[in-house]
This record gives C-alpha cells, structure tokens and sequence, in this order.
C-alpha cells in the first residue's frame, strides 16, 4: 500500500467520525419546563435539558433567534443543564430547542417545547352543559365563552402540563365567541377540575387569563342526603339564610350545588352534632342572585365519588318585581271545614305567573299561570272542599317565567279562618281511666252546675208570674179603665146593664150576667 492511500484511509477513519457526530448524530436530549409550559406573567419558571454523560455544554435556542438563547455548563453528574427565567414576561414567549456539545461533536435538537405566558387578556368564562354533576361514566360538554373575539380556545385539566384540547372559536346568535369541548366518560377515580383560555393566531404563545375553574362532581348511586332550611323557601333581601345538608349516611363531606351556576359547588366538611351527619352552608345576606334550584350530595374521604343527588329545594326572593299583588278570598275569611273556597290573587301590572304561599308552611308555594280579565292578570286557587289543616295566614306573588325565583313585592297578608262542620264527627270518647279522665269529669260537673242554675231561673220566673196573677183586685175594686174613650163609655153601660136589675130577681142576687165579651170585649164585670 502506498504511503499516500494508507494516509487517506487513517484520515478518512478519523474524520469519518467526526464528521458524523457534527451532524448531528449523537441522541437528542430531552427537554422539559417546571412547574409546566404554561405559566403565569411575572412567575417563575425552569427549563431542563438532559442529554449525554459526555456532554460539556448545553444550548438552549428559541425559534426566531440565529444564536442560542442561552449557554450552560451541565450540573453534577454531568448530564443535565438548568435554565432559569426568573421573571417571565412576553419577550420568553416561544417555541425552544436545546442541544449538547461533547468532545465528538453536537447531538441532535430536542423535541420543541412551546412556554406559553398567560394573563394578556380578559378571562373567558367556563360552564358545563348541562351542569356539571355527573354519573359516573357520563358525559359533558364543557363551554368556553367569551366577548372578546379570540380565535382559538384551549381547555387546560388541573394536574396536566399541556392543554387537554384546542379548539377554533365559534360566534353563535348569542353574540360571544365560545368553543365546546366534549368531555367524558368521566370515572369517580381521579378529580376532574378545568380552566379555559382564549389567544389570537398571530401570537399563539400569549394567552389569555384563565378563566375560574370548573369542578366535575361524579355522583354515584348511593344514599342522597335531603336539603332543607329552617325558614321558609320564600326569603326577603337582606335575610340570612342557610341551607342544611343532612344524611342518615355517615358521609364525611358535602357539596351544595346551584342549578345553572358558573361557580364552582361549595364544599363542606362533615360538622360535628348529634343524630344524622350533615353540614350547613350559610348564604346570606339575601340578594337577588341567591334565587334559584340547590341540590347537595355527600360523599367519603377515601372516594372522589358522590352520593345520588338530594330532591331539589327552590329558593325564592322577593321584591325583585315593582308591582305588588292583591289577595282576596271568596265567600269570605270565615268558612267552615267542608265548603269550597277560592283564593284570588290579582296585579294590574303584567306578570305570567302567581304563587300562593302559607304562613309557616314548609311545603313550596303553589303556582298558576296567569289570565287577563276586567283589565288586570290573574289567577284563582281553589280549595274544594277546605279543610281545618288549611287555615292560616296567607300571600300571593306574581313572577315571570323567564326568571322563576325572583318574585313581586308580597299581598298583604290574608288570613283564613276554617271552623269544624256539624257534620264531622267529634272527638272520640276517653275512658275514665285514661289520663283525660279527670277532665271528662270536670267537663259533666260544669255541665251539671250549668243545668241547676237553668232550672233554678225557671222556677224564679214562675213564682214570679204566680205572684203577680194572686195579686188580683178586691172584691169590689173597679177595674182599670182602658184607656181609648170610646171603650170606656161601652164599659160603662155594660156595667150599668149589668145592674139593670136592683136587687130584686136572680141577677140581682147574683144569678145569670152577661158574658163579658157580649157587651164589653176586655172588661170585666
């Protein structure tokens, strides 16, 4: 072999090498960011590069840049280099790549890390279709809306570094920008909490605010809890007000949910108290947002899922309507148990519906559609027949269907008074030896007294009639003149007819006389 050729092939052995390895054809190193990609403006963030043993160098390169973002030597055991941004802003937006230099060359890029800043624009708002309690292995489709028109929507799961979807926007009639994202099935074994973002296509990098966060509650098949409050369902502006979630089920924590809200259920350790488990969830002082469909579940510590929804309880606030509606009742306010009685509640001003709610009542208020007649909107309720459970202070309301829970002003109160009907029966009969004994005996005594004082008054009466007929005239004695003239003259020749006779013959011994009523109706002779 000629000196020549053989120092061609040590040459080409090498730089054969060589020559490879600064193309690139050492393994890629990985490259990561902590606490994750997207992150707040103004936080903190750290950026990795893990490569070769043999690595003495990293280089961290952005897109857009021709020279490395940054250089750094490798940390103990030589493998990995730290970047640290201290202070986020716009500017460290981008997509990154990093690589390692060895003694043999540069390897390969990494994969491309996108380092999202977020909080450049309004936060969007995050709901869930059609609401977010879910059975477990259900579905949801959760809505990202906004009023500023970004272009896409990107759905962030709490506990994932990269964004679970990204969807283009959509404007519908309503006028918002929003993007659905379906979602589920949804399993009891991990927590399903949410955040939406918003970003334009020129700068996908710089995103929004997060929107408030939005929690899946996996309800399960077990026991529900009741939901009740110890004031009526029907609440002023201003009240307190507490919703009470109860179980025979020793559950260790609550949720109260409202029907349609954009805020996340609220959440309650198990209180310590006697009888069945539960939690109480204050929500006062009332205002108008506090109207509205709760439901509460219970669940276990040791389990991510819930219990079965509990039955619905509608909270209703009033004086959130200017018009104040009248109540009258027919035949009147006094009835008696038996008879059909109507409720009438009327406004002049312009409402759908009516509710009638009892004083006291835990039951929710009744409701009627309205109807116009004689000039204003009404609606009758009929109790047919009443009955003694049904008396009691009475209200009516007017609302409007497309807001259900706010109410008018309350009617005056009108109260209905039932009495018992003769034909019901009494009350039955105690045996003496009960403990209502004594006072069936007490009721026969009074009843006793009462007739002895009656009898006594008759008696009374009678002596005293008796003693007025003995107190007839003396023998001889005039009787009282009438007092019209012309029956006094007729008296008076009666009189003398009747002594017509002197002395001699019977009548004058006191034989036959005229009737008294022949000559002289009413006298006496």
């Amino acid at each position: 072999m000629t000196p020549t050729l053989t120092t061609l092939l040590l040459l080409g052995l090498s730089v054969g090498p060589r020559t490879r390895a600064q193309a690139g054809t050492l393994p890629a190193p990985s490259l990561w960011a902590e606490p994750g990609s997207v992150v707040p403006w103004g936080s903190t963030v750290t950026i990795w590069c893990q490569g070769i043993l043999e690595a003495h160098e990293f280089h961290l390169d952005k897109d857009g840049h021709p020279v490395p973002w940054d250089r750094q030597k490798p940390l103990e055991p030589g493998n990995k280099a730290k970047f640290s941004i201290r202070y986020v802003t716009e500017q460290y937006a981008g997509r990154y790549h990093c690589s390692c230099q060895s003694p043999t060359g540069s390897s390969e890029g990494s994969d491309p890390l996108e380092l999202v800043v977020t909080g450049f624009h309004a936060k969007p708002t995050l709901s869930a279709l059609p609401n977010p309690m879910v059975t477990s292995g259900g579905k949801v489709t959760l809505q990202c809306t906004s009023w500023t028109g970004f272009h896409r929507f990107v759905l962030m799961r709490e506990g994932e570094p990269r964004p679970a979807w990204t969807l283009d926007s959509q404007r519908p009639t309503s006028g918002q920008f929003q993007a659905l994202f379906p979602v589920g099935p949804v399993t009891p074994s991990a927590r399903w909490t949410f955040r939406c973002h918003g970003y334009f296509n020129n700068t996908p990098q710089l995103w929004s605010y997060p929107s408030d966060p939005l929690e899946l509650l996996v309800s399960g098949v077990s026991r529900k809890p009741s939901l009740l409050t110890q004031q009526s369902p029907v609440v002023t502006p201003g009240q307190r007000l507490t919703l009470q979630c109860r179980s025979h089920v020793g559950y260790d924590r609550f949720a109260l949910y409202k029907e349609a809200a954009h805020d996340l259920p609220q959440h309650l350790s198990r209180q310590p108290q006697a009888g069945p488990s539960g939690a109480d969830f204050p929500l006062g002082p009332v205002n108008s947002s506090h109207g509205g469909r709760y439901t509460c579940y219970g669940g276990h510590n040791l389990s991510s899922e819930w219990s079965a929804p509990s039955d619905p309880l509608d909270i209703l606030v009033t004086g959130q309507l200017p018009s104040t509606p009248s109540l009258s009742v027919q035949p009147g306010p006094m009835v008696a148990s038996g008879e059909n009685v109507t409720l009438l509640c009327q406004s002049w001003s312009f409402v759908d519906t009516f509710l009638l709610s009892k004083e006291g009542a835990a039951d929710p208020p009744l409701r009627l559609r309205s109807k116009y007649r004689a000039g204003h909107y009404q609606a009758k309720f009929s109790m047919n027949p009443v009955t003694s459970a049904q008396g009691g202070t009475y209200r009516c309301y007017g609302s409007y269907s497309t807001s259900p829970h706010l109410l008018s002003h309350p009617s005056d109160p009108l109260e209905l008074q039932v009495s018992g009907s003769s034909g019901e029966p009494g009350p039955p009969a105690t045996d003496p030896s009960s403990t209502a004994g004594p006072n069936r005996y007490l009721y026969v005594l009074i009843g006793a007294a009462g007739a002895f004082v009656l009898l006594l008054c008759l008696l009374v009466v009678l002596l005293v009639r008796r003693r007025r007929q003995g107190k007839g005239r003396k023998p001889g004695a005039a009787d009282p003149e009438p007092q019209d003239r012309g029956l006094q003259d007729r008296c008076r020749r009666a009189r003398r007819t009747a002594r017509g006779g002197g002395g001699a013959g019977p009548a004058g011994r006191g034989g036959w006389r005229p009737p008294r009523n022949d000559l002289c109706p009413g006298c006496r002779m």
